[in-house]
Formats: C-alpha cells, sequence, structure tokens
C-alpha cells in the first residue's frame, strides 16, 4: 500500500520515451530529484525540472516539475517491463497512469532507430552518398556502418556497407564519420539511357533521401562511340575469347580487396597461424620474457574474459599478464580478475587506490613487469595466437628495439573489419597521427630510458609514449612487422567505433606532439584537422635559403606565362629566381613571354637548342643558377596557395635529412592528379590516390598526412641544393624523360636523405599538356628502354615500397586491391629486405653520373 504523499503522473509511455511530472509536497518550491528504475535496476538519476505552465496553471506553486526519459535499447524489444521512481532517500515515489495509483507501470516499446541519409549524386563513375542511423544504447548517438541494397529498374544489383570515411557529414552533424558509400555500376548493370536507381536501408527497406535517382550512366558522346565500335568490338571479342582460354591460368587473379576483407581476413588468419606453427620452434634462439601491460577498467566481461583468454592462447609460452584494475569497484570484475590469476601463475592482478587514469595504471603495471620486452593491450582487444611469437622472431632477426604490427576492428558480431595495414617507421606521419597504434612490443629498456606514461596526456598517452621513443632511436632500431596480430574491438563511445569521439584525447594528442617539437628544438604551431586526433603541423623557420624555381619548356607560350604569373602574383616567399629553360621553341608569341621576362629581374631565361632531354635541361639550368634549393616545375602545374614555397623550403629546413619535397596535385576537374609515388605500381612506380576528388584523404587519409614516402613527382618538386649535386643530379644519359624523378629519389634515399610528400603543397596540374604522353607510338621505344633501365637499377627496391603495405596489390587499384590472404613476415626475415638492399646502394659518376652497387 502506497503510504506517502509523492505522487508521479505518467503521461505516456510511447516513441522510446517516458514522459510525465512528479513533485514533493513536503517541498513545494522545489523540483524533485528521483532515482528511474527499470525492471529493478537503477538507470539514471533526474531531476524533475522541465517546464509545465499547465501543472502551474492547475495550482501547483511552480512549473518546473516535468520530466523526460529515454528508454535505453535494452528495455525496447517487445517484452513487457517494469517503470518505478525513487527519491534519492529511497522511497518509492507513487505513478499515476491511466487514473490507476501504482507502484510501477508496465510498457511495452520495441526499437524503431532513426535515420538520416542523402543521396549526393552521380560523379566519376560512381553513386555516393551518406547514412545515418541512432542507436539502441544512445537513441542522441548516429552511427554509419548500415548495410544498403541498390536496385536498378527494380532488380537488386549491390549490396553495401555504408562505412566509407565521410569527415563532412561527421563535422556537420556531431556524428560517426563512417558513414558514407560508394556503387559504381557495371556492365551489365551499366548502359547507356537512362535508368532508376534505388538505395534501400535494410533490413528494415527504408528507402534514403534523394532515392530514386534517374540517371544516364554514359554520355552521349559515349553513346555514338559505342555505335561506332560495335562491329569491330564483335570480331575482337571472339578473338579475345580465344585468346584468354589460352592465358587465363598464367594471370595473376585479384579476388580480395578492403570492401570484402572480413572474407579476407578469416583466410589469412588460419594461414598465419599455420605458417607461424611450422617455422616458429627451428627459428626461435631465446625465451625471453615479455610482460603484457593491461589496464582494466569497466569493461564488458565478455570481452574482458576473451582478451585474457587470448593471451593465454598464445603460442610463445614466455609471458607474464599484468592486469591493472584502475579502481572499477566491480565485485564481479574483481571475482574474474581473482579467477584468472588464481588459474595461471603468469597473471597478476594489481589494483590502484582510486581512479587514476589509464596512464597512471599502466605505470603501476610497469612498475611490476619483469620482462626484458614490454607489450600493451587493451582491456577487450584480442591478440591472434602467433602474436608475441612472430613479434619476438622479427626482434631477434632484425635487432630492433620498437616492434609494431599491423591490427584490424572486430565488431560485436565478429565481423572483422577497418584493417590498418601499416607502412614501415615514418617518423613524419608519426608527428600527424598515431598510425602505429596496436601492437607494440619494446624493450625494456627503451621504456626505461623514456620515462613512464604522462597522464597530462590521457586519450594520448600512447602517441606520446611514441613519441619519446622516437627520440632515442635510429630509424634502423624501429621495424614494422607487417601481420594483423591485434584485433581491436568497437565498442559504444570506444575510440575505435569513432577517432573523434573523446575531444580530451584530441587536445592531449595536440600537447604531447608539441611538446615532442619542443624538446627536438624545433618551433612549430600544431593544430587539429578535421576536429579529430590528427594533427597538422607549421613549421615556423626564420630562415630564407635561396630558391631556382626550374620550368622547362618548349612553345605552349600561354601556358608557361600562365604559370609564372601565377607564381609571380600568388608567392609570399621572396628570396626565389624562376629560371626558365627554352626547349628549341619556335611559337610566333615568343615575344610576350620575353616581354613578361624583361620586366621581372627575378625571371631568367636559358635557350637550349637540343632534342628534349628533360634531365639534362634541369641539369643545365641548376648549373647556371646555382640555390640553396630547387624547385623544379612543370609549366603546365598551377599553384593554388600563397605559402606554398614557404612550406615547402620549411619542411627542408627544419630537417637537413629531408632530401625532396612533393605535393598534392589535381586535373583540372579536382581530382587528384598525384597524391605521392609507390614503388612497384605499373611495374616501375606510379601515383596513387589517383581519381579521388581532391579533399579526400583516400585509405587511411593518407591523401591529407605530411609523411615520408620512397619518391614523388618532379612536376613539382623541391630539391635540396647539396644532396643533389652530392648524388649526381639527374641522370641525363640514360633516363632523358621517363622515371628520372624516380631515380632521383631512390638515390636520394640511397645516399641517406628522405622524401616528403606534403598536401599543404597544393597545385593544379594539366598532366603532359605541353609534351604529351608516354604511351604515344612514337615514344613506345623510348619509353620501354628506360622501363627496362630503372628495372635493371631498381629491381629489388621496386618490388617493395616500405611506405606500401606489402597485402597490397600493386598491379591492381593501390590501397585497394589486396593480395592473396597469406602471412609475408617469414619471407622478410629469411632474405634481405628493400631497405637493406636500399642502404647498400652507392653512387658514383660515369657516362649515367651513377653506379649501382650491390
Amino acid at each position: 500500500m502506497i503510504k506517502n504523499n509523492l505522487c508521479c503522473i505518467i503521461d505516456s509511455i510511447e516513441g522510446g520515451l517516458v514522459k510525465g511530472w512528479a513533485h514533493d509536497p513536503a517541498a513545494p518550491n522545489s523540483s524533485l530529484k528521483a532515482i528511474i528504475v527499470l525492471d529493478g535496476q537503477e538507470i539514471q538519476r533526474i531531476t524533475c525540472d522541465e517546464s509545465r505552465p499547465d501543472v502551474s496553471a492547475a495550482g501547483f506553486p511552480h512549473a518546473l516539475v516535468g520530466f523526460t526519459i529515454s528508454v535505453p535499447g535494452r528495455f525496447r524489444d517487445g517484452e513487457t517491463h517494469y517503470f518505478e521512481m525513487m527519491t534519492e532517500g529511497g522511497i518509492s515515489v507513487p505513478l499515476l497512469s491511466n487514473n490507476v495509483l501504482n507502484a510501477s507501470v508496465s510498457f511495452q516499446m520495441s526499437w524503431v532507430p532513426e535515420f538520416r541519409s542523402s543521396i549526393d549524386g552521380y560523379q566519376r563513375g560512381a553513386f555516393r552518398g551518406w547514412i545515418l542511423e541512432n542507436t539502441a544504447e544512445d537513441p542522441k548517438q548516429f552511427v554509419g556502418n548500415s548495410q544498403l541494397r541498390v536496385e536498378c529498374e527494380g532488380q537488386t544489383v549491390a549490396l553495401l556497407r555504408a562505412n566509407r570515411y565521410r569527415s563532412d557529414v561527421g563535422r556537420a552533424l556531431s556524428a560517426d564519420p563512417r558513414c558514407g558509400f560508394e556503387y559504381r555500376p557495371v556492365f551489365p548493370v551499366a548502359k547507356p539511357f537512362s535508368q532508376t536507381f534505388r538505395f534501400f536501408k535494410m533490413p528494415e527497406n527504408i528507402e534514403l533521401d534523394g532515392s530514386p535517382y534517374v540517371t544516364s550512366i554514359l554520355t552521349d558522346k559515349q553513346e555514338a562511340s559505342i555505335v561506332e565500335i560495335s562491329d569491330m568490338v564483335a570480331t575482337l571479342h571472339r578473338q579475345l575469347t580465344a585468346l584468354r582460354t589460352q592465358i587465363e591460368d598464367l594471370l595473376p587473379t585479384y579476388r580480395y580487396n578492403i570492401d570484402d576483407y572480413d572474407t579476407w581476413a578469416r583466410k589469412y588468419t588460419k594461414a598465419l597461424n599455420d605458417s607461424s606453427m611450422i617455422r616458429l620452434d627451428s627459428r626461435r634462439k631465446t625465451a625471453q620474457l615479455v610482460s603484457i601491460i593491461c589496464p582494466v577498467y569497466k569493461p564488458r566481461l565478455s570481452d574482458f574474459a576473451l582478451a585474457v583468454e587470448s593471451v593465454i592462447a598464445q603460442t610463445y609460452q614466455n609471458w607474464e599478464l599484468i592486469l591493472i584494475d584502475d579502481c572499477s569497484e566491480e565485485a564481479n570484475l574483481k571475482n574474474l580478475l581473482q579467477q584468472f590469476a588464481q588459474a595461471d601463475s603468469r597473471i597478476k592482478h594489481l589494483t590502484t587506490r582510486k581512479n587514476s587514469g589509464i596512464s597512471e595504471a599502466s605505470n603501476l603495471g610497469l612498475k611490476a613487469a619483469n620482462g626484458s620486452w614490454i607489450a600493451f593491450l587493451d582491456h577487450d582487444d584480442l591478440l591472434e595466437a602467433s602474436a608475441l611469437d612472430i613479434m619476438i622472431a622479427a626482434a631477434e632477426a632484425t635487432g630492433a628495439k620498437l616492434l609494431y604490427s599491423d591490427e584490424d576492428k572486430i565488431d560485436d558480431s565478429g565481423f572483422f573489419r577497418d584493417p590498418a595495414f601499416k607502412p614501415d617507421w615514418n617518423y613524419r606521419l608519426l608527428l600527424e597521427v598515431n598510425y602505429i597504434c596496436h601492437f607494440v612490443l619494446v624493450q625494456r629498456d627503451v621504456i626505461n630510458s623514456a620515462g613512464p606514461f604522462n597522464k597530462q596526456f590521457d586519450g594520448a598517452q600512447d602517441h606520446d609514449m611514441l613519441l619519446r621513443i622516437a627520440e632515442r632511436l635510429e630509424p634502423s632500431e624501429v621495424f614494422h612487422v607487417p601481420e594483423i596480430l591485434y584485433h581491436w574491438r568497437i565498442t559504444p563511445g570506444s575510440t575505435a567505433g569513432d577517432i573523434g569521439a573523446k575531444p580530451y584525447a584530441i587536445e592531449a594528442g595536440l600537447q604531447c606532439v608539441s611538446r615532442h617539437l619542443e624538446r627536438r628544438g624545433l618551433k612549430a604551431d600544431v593544430s587539429t584537422r578535421y576536429g579529430m586526433t590528427l594533427y597538422k603541423i607549421d613549421w615556423e623557420t626564420n630562415n630564407s635559403p635561396s630558391v631556382s624555381i626550374v620550368i622547362p619548356f618548349k612553345d605552349q607560350i600561354d601556358v608557361t606565362l600562365n604559370c609564372i604569373k601565377n607564381i609571380i602574383e600568388k608567392t609570399h616567399y621572396t628570396n626565389y629566381q624562376i629560371v626558365l629553360v627554352d626547349n628549341w621553341s619556335t611559337d610566333p608569341n615568343m615575344s610576350l613571354l620575353q616581354d613578361y621576362v624583361a620586366a621581372h629581374s627575378n625571371i631568367k631565361i636559358i635557350r637550349q637548342e637540343i632534342p628534349f632531354n628533360y634531365s639534362l635541361l634541369n641539369n643545365i639550368a641548376c648549373a647556371s643558377y646555382p640555390a640553396d634549393y630547387y624547385v623544379f616545375l612543370n609549366n603546365d602545374l598551377f599553384v593554388l596557395t600563397s605559402d606554398w614555397l614557404y612550406r615547402l623550403v620549411a619542411e627542408a629546413e627544419v630537417d637537413p635529412r629531408v632530401g625532396a619535397v612533393g605535393g598534392k596535385f589535381v586535373y583540372p576537374n579536382g581530382t587528384i592528379q598525384h597524391g605521392g609515388v609507390i614503388l612497384g605500381i605499373g611495374g616501375v612506380a606510379g601515383h596513387v590516390h589517383t581519381g579521388l576528388p581532391g579533399d579526400e584523404g583516400g585509405y587511411g587519409g593518407r591523401a591529407n598526412f605530411t609523411q615520408e614516402m620512397s619518391a614523388v613527382t618532379a612536376a613539382g618538386m623541391l630539391v635540396r641544393a647539396k644532396a643533389f649535386h652530392e648524388i649526381g643530379c639527374f641522370d641525363e644519359s640514360k633516363l632523358a624523360v621517363a622515371f628520372n624523378d624516380i631515380d632521383l629519389c631512390l638515390r636520394l634515399r640511397a645516399a641517406g636523405y628522405t622524401i616528403i610528400y606534403t598536401p599543404e603543397f597544393f597545385a593544379e596540374h594539366h598532366e603532359s599538356l605541353s609534351r604529351g604522353d608516354d604511351v604515344r607510338p612514337a615514344q613506345e621505344r623510348r619509353f620501354f628502354k628506360e622501363t627496362q633501365i630503372m628495372l635493371e637499377r631498381w629491381g629489388e627496391v621496386l618490388s617493395h615500397d616500405p611506405f606500401f603495405n606489402p597485402h597490397f596489390s600493386t598491379s591492381m587499384q593501390p590501397f585497394h586491391a589486396l593480395n592473396d590472404p597469406e602471412p609475408v613476415i617469414w619471407h622478410w626475415l629469411e632474405s634481405i629486405s628493400a631497405r637493406d638492399i636500399l642502404k647498400k646502394r652507392s653512387v658514383l659518376s660515369d657516362d649515367s653520373k651513377i653506379v649501382i652497387n650491390i
């Protein structure tokens, strides 16, 4: 029986919400503070202080008596549940619902998610759009990764997962940025007439905003071309069918890509552990103790148990697992910790005196660690069974003191996704993003030298630790193990689910990068990119070294004139001169260019009446007008920002090891033409991120980060003059036209210099406008010869680019197509890596100015 005067009136229970008002006659001028209980479980503490003018109009002392409660998703299952309200003192508040007064009210509620979506349209051969849905756990949180179905003319043609990165949507809606999707119609769906495409959210089968979308995949010009060549295709088809039958077995097949990563991952995991079992026993030299540090704070117990079990299952036995409970104060967790510690003597259980954060908990674990190697594990993540074995084997084979592996993510359904196929050691990239993350193995002595984790950087404590370690190690002491050894669990609110979910982590990252640069004596302004734990470094330098901007040209006077006018009008950096190299122009408009040159004292012109030889033309210009730096620029490249030259110079000035710096270039239509160069693509090397919208980052955001790469294009490249002359300049003897920039970059790297790509040098490139393509019939013989020279000179190096993960294919779309799911580490440890070969190369001069020694 209800015996107090407290009262709560329930107005409605629907749409995921409980609405009503409550008051305490004993405190008529105050808003009631209450505890909400569902099925006997406290779920929320509230203050009934929403404005209810209708209540005050009825004679109550004030209107601040209302409440609205969102029912958690787990209670929206269609079953009967019970709602109760209690005071903070534990007194039950009577509930009046449907004119019946009870201590509890029953309700049934089903979860109906809310969607936000858009079809952006059809551009560059693909439909693009995004979709977000709110979660049952938190209706205010909108997330991506929805499943979509695509229809064309009423027929299902594709199933998609909306998990592509859309920073614009994430920023605009303060939601999960991994919500985008892309669908590329291919034959037989892609047809040269108007068709209707529809996009549905599954399994609800709800149509997206902007759907249906009517479009013709091909333009009128393309339709005419199809009609014109149809007869030719019919003839060729018969011939190609016969030829394909003969060579099909000889061609590599690429059955896997990032979009179907889960399929690849399951086959890869089996191959990885099978190969490890075969190779490890004969390889192991010692059994060094590995201490695995695992801070624990209120994990889901099932996830935590699986994390510990993944350590117990390690094929490498000499480990200790140190579990540090950061004062979770949960009885079930405490019991589980004790059970693990009692069941396996290698497991230690520590508890902090108070909740101190991940850094302090990790430091407590480090103090208790006895191993000569330290590894780190989050309390709900998973290790592959062979993880420690592979990492220790790599450490023994390479002598590295810091090792890191590739990783992916795993969701609650056990679905593998978002693989982080990482580059080898890339310090410049590490300044902008903690690309290393998991799984890390580091020598205990190095940790002792770097010092403990810093609580000030909680949220970015691992990034701070890695930067402090980097201050103490040579690049040769860091080794990347290119295997997926770590599975990062996606849970609501975790950084695995959304890199921008924790604002405190962003600020911590800004500070840890800034402090690192201060310790190195480097001045820079560090800012966040896109409001996430991604950073931009704006170097500050008072130096103003001289720069010669070298621009070869032949005719195309209007193009060349626009190029240099653009430089003169936009460039704020002042200590430069432009050196135009006229390669036998006959254009009658030459006088226009000469008049412009005569009016500017910082523009020089050299005329060379010789056959086109890009390498020789640039070498002559550098010899004629020496400077501290050379910028090699195509006459069809147009700079877009005023600080472009300062950024190039500053990038080189802060680090004397930098030999060359290149930029991010887009076609006139705004899509990327150059986002760096990857070795091995197309046989020798090729541009990456080509065809993406200019503001997109591509895989891992790589196109939008300054980073070390193996090469950049000389269509727009700054080179340190000292290094340029040291290695013998461009190879004017054997690489007159093609690949001379790739060869130059590789010789710079062989001499110990680094090559930097930066998106902060942003320009528009009308590729080969003035000279044409290398694949025209007249150029094919020369191009083939230069290709062969590169293969003979750099063959081993071209087979593995250290900044391009070996699990990616170099024969198909870069950063998308995957090689067969097989481990690569054992081959690497049994042979000389391309990195070692590169170090052994020396530079000297003869007819070609270089000789390669191995």
